[in-house]
């Protein structure tokens, strides 16, 4: 669904695709892309239930903020900015995807476009330009854009007083919060909260310790295999850092994070609403209300809540091998990171190590983080910081190649001679990587797909890949020798979902284990 240019007009090659789903009032398109109706000033995600416009008066946009730029407001009725976010921006490892996903981690708002450029390598002007002829919108624009979304879902899901609700969701002022909500939403932050208010939950707003407590809910397409990510985190929860519960109608993952403005933790709870759907709702603790945009962002990736399930599930029941696994396990996601740094050390010390064994080396490592005081039980410190392994050294006994690998990796980090964040271009975060000694390929692919969201990461040569295809039935009587060089082989029509297809083989190959 990707666009060529700012907008999709009539004589566009796509417009056909994009207006049979608005007619269709097609949901699994909501946040692919935004129609906009010039006779009405207002823009819409597709499954809009309004009168379907006439063709000559829509244009297709790609973000809501260009369609904010080219002078429309949100629809009041379908609520576009509550919408699931565009898996694009993980497709694409250029300089348009790689700015959405620091754009989303709040980068513009704490250090300005010139901060932006600069994680980018490029000039402030030459990012604006840049932006502004693939989107139709600069950085600040789409920054903007960002903040009233995270305005929207504040003032709906929370009880937080407005001028609370303005500086959470990162606006310099309480005018420039209300401008904004008047010209996004066309009416007044009051007005917005009680249309939008929903009648049941714990809204939020109350003190923990010296924390902020706020309740939320996450959009999210449908199908989601929240059993699949939550148990996949689950199984490799850090002691004191982690927790999770899995023996429930209801699955609940919780950890602390590192947020900008300090210290914080986050709990999801998935419960089922039908066939293949799930409501996600997120609990935070948070040191500062500025840090809700942040963690909100950091969450949605770890979950993959942005993905499209229908477009990864239709590529790869195409092949007879994966087609029973996808069958059986619809809507998959592939788990990201809330601390790119952690994934690296993550990464280092699960190398050729069983998941039990990486746990309990990384619940050792954790045991030197700081203390944190929470509300959900059984988080007690956040993971430690590169600066302090560094200064602490390792307590436990890796290895002698991999406790190198670890302190050289963590001292690197710690003074900025190895950059990993989520707007790093893919092949160039894996080249670093590799370069560094006692990272191998499949590490370095594993820290692409868990940090940047790379769609389509494959771990060459991991044992468990072989045997879940194995388990598949997809190797057939294919020497050992050649089993792992030939699935490479094989995967390379699974692209650009190699990363989803990884998934369903290493869960084949966890039911292989538990047996």
């Amino acid at each position: 669904m990707g666009l060529a240019s700012p907008s999709v007009g009539r004589h566009d090659p796509a417009f056909a695709e994009r207006y049979r789903a608005i007619a269709a009032r097609d949901a699994r398109f909501d946040g692919l892309f935004i129609t906009a109706v010039s006779s009405t000033g207002i823009y819409c995600r597709p499954s809009c239930p309004a009168r379907t416009p006439k063709p000559e008066n829509v244009t297709f946009y790609l973000t809501s903020a260009a369609a904010q730029e080219a002078g429309y407001r949100a629809c009041r009725r379908c609520l576009p900015e509550a919408a699931p976010g565009t898996p694009e921006w993980n497709l694409r490892g250029d300089l348009v995807g790689r700015s959405m996903r620091l754009v989303a981690d709040g980068v513009v708002d704490r250090e300005g476009v010139s901060g932006l450029a600069s994680r980018l390598g490029y000039s402030s002007r030459q990012v604006q330009r840049l932006l502004v002829a693939e989107l139709g919108a600069g950085p600040l624009a789409l920054a903007r854009a960002q903040r009233a979304q995270s305005a929207r879902a504040l003032l709906t899901g929370t009880d937080l007083r407005l001028s609370d609700v303005a500086f959470a969701a990162g606006f310099g002022s309480v005018r420039q919060f209300n401008d904004t909500i008047n010209e996004v939403f066309g009416t007044r932050p009051r007005d917005l909260r009680l249309r939008g208010r929903r009648a049941t939950g714990d809204r939020g707003g109350a003190p923990v310790g010296t924390a902020i407590r706020l309740s939320l809910t996450l959009p999210v397409r449908a199908p989601f295999d929240a059993a699949g990510i939550v148990g996949f985190l689950a199984s490799r929860a850090i002691e004191g850092v982690e927790v999770a519960r899995l023996d429930g109608p209801e699955l609940v993952y919780a950890r602390t994070l590192e947020l900008p403005h300090g210290p914080g933790a986050a709990q999801v709870t998935c419960t089922p609403t039908g066939t293949g759907a799930w409501q996600v709702d997120l609990v935070l603790e948070l040191a500062a209300l500025s840090d809700v945009a942040v963690a909100v962002a950091r969450v949605r990736r770890l979950l993959d809540l942005d993905a499209d399930p229908t477009a990864v599930d239709a590529a790869l029941a195409a092949d007879h091998g994966l087609a029973q696994s996808v069958a059986s396990t619809p809507g998959i996601r592939v788990p990201g990171a809330v601390d790119p740094h952690e994934v690296v050390l993550r990464a280092i010390i699960g190398e050729r190590a069983s998941v039990a064994a990486a746990r309990t080396q990384l619940s050792r490592l954790a045991s030197s983080g700081e203390p944190y005081r929470s509300s959900i039980p059984g988080l007690t410190r956040v993971f430690p910081t590169t600066r302090r392994i560094t200064e602490d050294g390792l307590r436990q006994d890796l290895g002698a190649r991999k406790r190198q690998a670890v302190l050289e990796a963590a001292r690197a980090l710690a003074v900025c001679d190895l950059v990993v964040d989520v707007g790093q271009d893919p092949v160039e975060l894996r080249r670093t990587l590799q370069a560094r000694s006692g990272i191998r390929p499949s590490t370095a692919s594993y820290v692409a797909m868990r940090v940047l969201g790379d769609t389509d990461a494959w771990l060459d040569g991991d044992t468990a890949l072989v045997a879940g295809a194995t388990v598949l039935g997809m190797l057939g009587d294919v020497p050992q020798a050649r089993r792992s060089r030939d699935l490479a082989v094989r995967a390379l029509a699974w692209s650009p979902w190699r990363s989803y297809a990884q998934m369903h083989l290493w869960g084949a190959a966890e039911t292989l284990v538990s047996r």
